[in-house]
């Protein structure tokens, strides 16, 4: 049996494990590092450097370096108005009204760009374990949608994986915590992910070989990027104010002020003040200076009070179904979660005192690979069992949405109900699937319609469609509707358009440009 990899597609950083001899263990890249930055530069002869030796050229080579790619996967341009404005390279609007990257006069779609990220981390392993590997537990966003996540499998193919199966990231970290011999509804664990774009909650319940998610939420618009960014613009207003004009608008300039804010949000994490020096800072109007301050970690922290209250939404949601008494550990996932101030914070919303920490930054692609072992049959009696991130259902006659399931409901899971038809006559009927909580349809997204048709004209009502919704263990949905009169069957399993199809994929995988090693 060919080897099965858990990866960690981050928006910083990207790692990727395997079970050996009974662990999971971390495989190091080709500079002997277990993470990977995710960042790919696009070379003027077609050719692409990943990893370390892209991020070493955001400075030089910003818009044509592309960084937090993970942001945009699957997100529509309408949905990053906010966000485009603080990408160091260019954000177009695609196919579908999708998000896309331009550089060097090419169109890239981000699960393209996520797929060169992914064929760095299969070459790793390949070299690593002395053989080829083509199948991958890729791990998502606890609160991805049905479009990020096929935009993310998509990713998987187009670098060569076989995706066998997606898994949220807070539960995949949850398969590091011991096991023990009790389930008991008074003892879960909240699961804090805090990575470079997302913040996740999870909480789950652990006892006799079992993960079961019981609730979870998240903010797919809050990472650790946005707490550089406030630091950025902290330093821009500090250049105006002590050399008396702001740093140029280039990109370059704004890369240099990025890499030093990020290095101090790094450095008051361990300690309470740092100093911050960017020397011969381009200046508007021509010249440059030499921008020098003292940040705090009182500062940082009013800076981005803001952010870290942000924080508390997702951890309130995911607690509401549970007393909070019952939570009595915490597990702290994700680079963006040594920052000192989150760990105080989430204690306070969860009223409970016991926090860990395992390798937050690598934690995430162990629990993979230790998934991965399950589906290998190298490690027994573990089971997981994930939620839905969202509500899925159809539209009405009347323009609402009519729940099949839940947010939130175990999987794999089944549901069906009846309906009937709303017209005298009807012959087809279409069923419009929607992904959402708002109560009217159009405020929900629609990632799929089903035609039932061909059928015999009757009067209103009295037709009855069965429809059925079916979620696999890989969060994929397959729809049926049954005509009870007439025994016709439809059927289809959701794929939402992404903006590449199969075919293109296929190409796709053919054809990626060779990694420049510099």
């Amino acid at each position: 049996m060919s080897r099965i990899v858990g990866i960690d597609l981050g928006t910083t950083n990207s790692c990727v494990g395997v079970i050996a001899n009974g662990r999971p263990v971390l495989i190091p890249n080709s500079f002997g590092q277990n993470l990977t930055p995710s960042v790919v530069r696009f070379l003027p002869d077609g050719a692409v450097l990943v990893g370390e030796r892209a991020a070493r050229s955001r400075a030089i080579d910003p818009d044509n370096t592309i960084i937090s790619v993970k942001r945009l996967i699957g997100r529509r341009y309408n949905e990053l108005f906010d966000l485009i404005p603080l990408m160091p390279y260019r954000v177009s609007v695609g196919e579908n009204n999708l998000a896309v990257i331009l550089s060097r006069g090419r169109t890239y779609t981000p699960q393209f760009v996520s797929g060169l990220i992914l064929r760095s981390l299969r070459e790793d392993a390949e070299r690593y374990l002395g053989e080829p590997v083509r199948k991958a537990v890729i791990c998502v966003p606890a609160y991805f949608d049905t479009l990020q996540r096929e935009a993310t499998r998509q990713a998987g193919i187009i670098a060569g994986w076989n995706v066998v199966r997606i898994i949220n990231e807070p539960t995949a970290a949850s398969m590091l915590l011991p096991d023990s011999n009790v389930r008991d509804e008074t003892n879960h664990v909240a699961v804090c992910d805090l990575g470079g774009g997302t913040f996740d909650v999870s909480i789950l319940e652990i006892g006799f070989g079992v993960n079961e998610v019981c609730s979870i939420a998240g903010d797919n618009l809050l990472g650790g990027d946005d707490f550089d960014d406030r630091l950025v613009e902290w330093m821009r207003a500090e250049c105006l104010l002590r050399l008396g004009r702001l740093p140029t608008g280039s990109l370059a300039v704004g890369e240099r002020l990025r890499d030093a804010a990020i290095n101090a949000k790094h450095a008051l994490s361990a300690g309470t003040l740092v100093d911050i020096e960017v020397p011969f800072l381009e200046l508007e109007g021509g010249g440059d200076g030499h921008l020098q301050l003292s940040l705090s970690r009182t500062l940082f922290e009013e800076l981005c009070a803001e952010l870290f209250e942000r924080l508390r939404e997702p951890c309130e949601v995911a607690i509401q179904s549970l007393h909070r008494a019952n939570v009595r550990s915490i597990l702290l996932v994700g680079g963006a979660t040594r920052m000192s101030r989150v760990s105080p914070l989430v204690q306070e919303v969860f009223a409970c005192d016991r926090v860990r920490s395992i390798h937050p930054d690598e934690i995430v692609a162990l629990g993979a690979a230790v998934e991965a072992g399950v589906l290998e049959g190298k490690i027994r009696d573990r089971l997981l069992l994930d939620l839905t991130s969202a509500s899925l259902g159809v539209e009405t006659s009347d323009g609402r949405m009519c729940k099949m399931i839940e947010r939130n409901t175990t999987i794999p899971t089944r549901k069906s109900d009846v309906f009937s038809t709303s017209q005298d006559g009807q012959t087809s009927v279409e069923i419009r699937v929607l992904e959402g909580e708002r109560a009217l349809a159009n405020d929900n997204r629609t990632i799929a319609r089903l035609v039932l048709d061909e059928l015999p004209p009757q009067p209103r009502h009295l037709r009855k469609i069965e429809l059925t919704f079916d979620i696999d263990a890989n969060h994929t949905l397959t729809v049926a509707a049954l005509d009870r009169d007439t025994g016709k069957k439809a059927n289809l399993v959701v794929k939402p358009q992404t903006g590449v199809s199969e075919e293109q994929l296929a190409v796709f995988s053919r054809t990626l440009p060779p990694m420049r090693e510099l």
